[in-house]
């Protein structure tokens, strides 16, 4: 695993129906994103950035090709049939979907452990407080209660919110809410964070707080970092910036300096 990069994607292609007629977003895209990388990805709305960007964190499967994330395949192909013999078809259907029910747990287990997800919508729940959001994840993951919020806290403390721990929602601005969220995409400890227009519902103050975030996240904690974003002068922060156009990822002309 630690050999392995970040994320290997090897002909991926995906199509979304209307209908009767397929409508093709990404067309055989191939790349890889080393461990401890800081990618941007840019283009025009409707490109396709953030379908990527759902490929990658397993929150949608490809059409063709394969995505494979520190080595491990996401989005398995359909299970192959359990030889049926003479046993029951209730009980070949029941064994069947069993095993794909275990395969898909056993992926949410490994993108709750290894990828954290910020999106442009801060997504926080209005009845929890900020401390509470933030440890969600952990919760999920089983982790006492006691030491979820401890992490929660830590984390909220770093990006400046420690006297915010117990406001809620509607009690913050724009940017304390995505400083929330991106606590709660890293209380699980992940190795690689996925951000969706991060700072496109924000001020440029909030928006630089952001950046700085992610920049830290970068040097100091080696995270990897795919970020959509439509602000050439925010992607000119990652090391490397891909373009997506008409469904296909390539290099953007000129190479981002280092973050």
């Amino acid at each position: 695993m630690y050999n392995e990069p970040a994320f290997r994607v090897e002909g991926v292609a995906k199509d979304y129906w209307l209908g009767r007629h397929a409508i093709s977003v990404l067309r055989a895209v191939d790349l890889s994103v080393e461990q401890g990388e800081w990618i941007a990805l840019v283009g025009a709305s409707g490109s396709g950035k953030t379908t990527l960007l759902h490929l990658l964190g397993a929150l949608e499967k490809p059409t063709r090709g394969t995505v494979a994330c520190l080595g491990r395949r996401l989005a398995p192909p359909p299970l192959a049939p359990l030889a049926s013999g003479r046993r029951p078809a209730w009980l070949f259907r029941t064994a069947c979907e069993w095993r794909r029910s275990v395969c898909i747990a056993r992926q949410a287990r490994f993108r709750g452990a290894r990828i954290g997800y910020v999106f442009q919508a801060y997504h926080l729940l209005p009845e929890l407080s900020a401390l509470e959001n933030a440890a969600l994840p952990a919760l999920a993951r089983a982790v006492t209660r006691r030491r979820a919020h401890a992490h929660a806290a830590e984390l909220l403390t770093e990006f400046g919110l420690g006297h915010r721990l117990h406001h809620r929602p509607q009690e913050l601005s724009g940017g304390e809410q995505q400083r929330v969220a991106l606590a709660r995409a890293l209380v699980n400890a992940p190795s690689i964070l996925l951000a969706d227009e991060p700072t496109g519902n924000l001020d440029a103050e909030a928006s630089g707080q952001i950046m700085d975030i992610l920049r830290g996240l970068h040097r100091e904690r080696g995270m990897t970092i795919v970020m959509v974003t439509h602000d050439l002068r925010l992607a000119a922060r990652a090391q490397r910036i891909l373009r997506l156009r008409d469904g296909c990822v390539e290099a953007a002309p000129q190479e981002a300096s280092p973050s």
